[in-house]
């Protein structure tokens, strides 16, 4: 094949972006379709290895296979403004203009992606740019505000300070100078121009028009190419495969499978998929017109999984793949459980009942994303935090239930301050007394009556809210009990208020869907092995995570993570990244929440390097957050950038 490791795109404003391509050597006699994968992640070092297993692949089944840098990042010039901006997108729409103007290329074009990539893939297909024919979207979203990594229910979540730290961190580096004579002016000019988004997100706290733009949710109907839209119930991204399934008007294919946040093919948790098959499938029927089985595929797949012991390094989840083929127009049977004041879930008793300070409860939460690095992303046993709130359990069931779709809690209940929030967990609690979990919801009780605007709680005075939680699939056998736990807190997995305030509650009710009677047993074929790119270790790895009780009984969370120095064989360009982040609260103290988050990365050849480092910082007051950040940056053993930032932002 044509291989090309710095393909120039020029964009309409006089910007070149970046980017390798991997094109069958007859295209330019026999052209042919292209995919798109447009990323912000440094092709020469960020995904090298992910893109050698994929996309020459495509380019040897007949498809231009192009990889592109994202403006302001990796290889590509400009500066980076803040994630899916309209510029993002209306590049992206250029991107795909200029392919199909070229000689090699049928004028159909297909976008794939990942996360970052399978989010501006959907928000890109809602703008129908003429040559964009299909698209595959994984670990995605179709409301930025209420389901992504920023906010859950309306409350912040602590990733949103972790990811702005992550991002930091990452755009930090310079572009290759074997690629760029103009690295150094080029970088400084990107660290300079370094937004200040832990800011900006903490400080859109409701669901205005900067997250409406780019939601999916806000007009399905604008999305007409068809989509295949897959996640895991491992990620952070669970919901948008049945809300996609639900109410998307175009072709569309939804599939939930067991998986971390990866691509199925590389799954840090089985059984993956053979990825790479089926969407060879999804372009040679969307972009060659092919004759494949894609159409024929139900509307939602899921894997239902099997109950098991919790296992924070859970690396295989026993279950059975489901289709249900017309998920839109399923039938919609539940198990309704109401909760008692007794501690039941599921008889008539009467709720009466008050939760207040939980502010220990969170410890076995687990990471929003799961990426297969460290001694244990996943919850862990949710006994002791189902133990630190408060807690309905149902008798052992007599028949097993498959659970399948959102549970909803509904509640009436009054809180004795304007500002509250609440968490709700349902898990599996096992015969060996060990509790899974199956699935969580949050809700800011200002954000009752909607997230377009907060409306403070009156004091005693009774409202209704409803908590829909996330999208599962599982399998409870029988004699197993389930538990629905109700927590005012859960740090370090979100902010919690910075005044401490009480519920009562006098009513609640859950409803928990069923798989549909028309359900059909799936399979897919597991993943073949990957090509992998010649590695060399340079330094070890090294992981670790725990907590620690200090002299004052503050709670302390340690995550460390050392990648090591690793060299790519081919091109010699070396990485290296080290990452620490320490969350704190003490269990009495709301506004005592806080972490400190510090990212060092590399990258270079041979003797030289260049290297960052990002440090943010963020204290939950009472009435605000306080944030600061701080980014270094070094040429060699010379220092090169430092640029700090600070602001309070009210809660």
């Amino acid at each position: 094949m044509i291989f090309d490791r710095d393909l120039g795109i020029p964009l309409p404003d006089g910007t070149r972006l970046s980017a390798t391509l991997w094109l069958p050597d007859d295209a330019h006699e026999n052209p042919v379709p292209a995919i798109l994968e447009y990323l912000p992640y440094r092709k020469t070092d960020g995904t090298l290895e992910r893109d050698h297993g994929m996309h020459p692949h495509f380019a040897r089944n007949g498809y231009a296979a192009i990889r592109v840098d994202r403006r302001g990042c990796g290889d590509s010039e400009g500066v980076f403004d803040d994630e899916y901006s309209e510029e993002e997108l209306k590049d992206g729409e250029d991107i795909i203009a200029w392919i199909a103007a070229q000689p090699w290329c049928t004028g159909s074009v297909g976008m794939q992606g990942i996360s970052w990539g399978g989010f501006n893939g959907l928000q890109i297909a809602t703008r129908r740019p003429d040559a964009l024919k299909a698209v595959i979207s994984i670990g995605t979203t179709v409301d930025r505000f209420h389901d992504d990594i920023h906010y859950k229910g309306g409350i912040q979540l602590s990733e949103n300070v972790g990811w702005a730290a992550t991002v930091l961190s990452w755009f930090s580096m310079p572009p290759d100078p074997t690629i760029r004579p103009d690295w150094t002016e080029m970088w400084l000019d990107r660290m300079e121009n370094t937004p200040f988004v832990a800011e900006r997100w903490a400080r859109a706290s409701d669901r205005d028009a900067y997250w409406k733009h780019g939601s999916i949710c806000e007009d399905y109907s604008a999305i007409q190419a068809p989509v295949l839209v897959m996640g895991g119930l491992h990620d952070g991204y669970r919901n948008a495969m049945a809300a996609m399934a639900e109410h998307a008007e175009g072709p569309v294919k939804a599939i939930m499978g067991p998986w971390s946040h990866k691509y199925p093919n590389i799954t840090t948790i089985r059984p993956g998929l053979d990825y790479l098959d089926l969407a060879l499938k999804w372009w040679g029927k969307w972009l060659k017109g092919e004759d494949t089985d894609v159409e024929d595929m139900p509307d939602y797949t899921a894997y239902v999984m099997d109950s098991c012991p919790p296992d924070p390094a859970l690396k295989f989840r026993a279950g059975r793949w489901v289709g249900v083929p017309d998920w839109r127009n399923r039938d919609a049977s539940a198990l309704t459980l109401n909760l008692g004041r007794d501690g039941t879930l599921g008889n008539t008793a009467q709720l009466d009942s008050t939760l207040s300070n939980t502010l220990s409860c969170g410890e076995d939460c687990g990471e929003f994303f799961p990426f297969g690095f460290g001694p244990g992303e996943l919850p862990a046993d949710q006994t002791e935090d189902n133990a630190r709130g408060l807690s309905f359990y149902t008798e052992a069931l007599e028949e097993s239930q498959i659970i399948l779709g959102a549970p909803k809690l509904k509640l009436r209940l009054s809180c004795d301050r304007p500002k509250g929030q609440i968490i709700a967990r349902l898990s599996d609690v096992r015969p060996d007394g060990t509790a899974m979990l199956i699935s969580l919801g949050l809700l800011n009780l200002r954000h009752r009556e909607g997230f377009e605007a907060k409306v403070d709680c009156v004091p005693g005075e009774t409202f209704e809210a409803e908590i829909t939680l996330d999208q599962s699939a599982y399998h409870l056998p029988a004699g197993h009990k389930l538990c629905l736990s109700l927590s005012t807190s859960y740090w370090p997995y979100c902010w919690p208020e910075g005044e401490a305030f009480s519920l009562s509650l006098s009513q609640g009710q859950i409803d928990i869907p069923l798989c549909p009677s028309t359900a059909i047993e799936m399979g897919f074929a597991p993943p073949p092995p990957v090509e992998t790119r010649d590695m060399k270790l340079l330094s070890e790895t090294h992981e670790s995570k725990g907590w620690e009780t200090m002299p004052d009984g503050t709670r302390v969370l340690t995550i460390k993570g050392d990648r090591g120095r690793r060299e790519d064989v081919a091109s010699g360009v070396i990485t290296d990244v080290w990452m620490q982040e320490i969350w704190s609260i003490h269990p009495d103290r709301p506004d005592s929440a806080k972490v400190e988050i510090t990212w060092i990365r590399g990258f270079g050849r041979g003797n030289w390097r260049a290297h960052s480092k990002a440090h943010i910082a963020m204290q939950g007051t009472r009435d605000s957050f306080e944030i600061s950040q701080r980014l270094e940056a070094w040429n060699g053993d010379e220092p090169a950038f430092d640029k700090s930032w600070a602001a309070s932002v009210p809660r």
